[in-house]
């Protein structure tokens, strides 16, 4: 029977998370450095914020491999 250690899933989950995170504020980073596109820049940046900060609170509840698996889904497909 395989066994599957839910802390190392979760943090397997939570390098996806960053990965992700880190791809979505690429373009950004470069707009908030240029002070015409700044304010929405930021704006954008905190959607994202908020985004994967309700991710992270998801990955750290999930209980089962089903939970992760789900949440990493649908982090894929977004």
């Amino acid at each position: 029977m395989i066994t599957i250690n839910i802390d190392k899933a979760k943090a397997i989950a939570h390098d996806k998370r960053r990965q992700a995170r880190s791809a979505e504020f690429a373009p950004l980073d470069i707009k908030a450095t240029i002070p015409s596109e700044a304010v929405a820049a930021e704006a954008a940046r905190a959607l994202i914020r908020t985004k994967y900060a309700t991710m992270q609170a998801e990955i750290d509840a999930a209980t089962t491999i089903n939970a992760l698996t789900a949440r990493i889904v649908a982090l894929e497909g977004a």
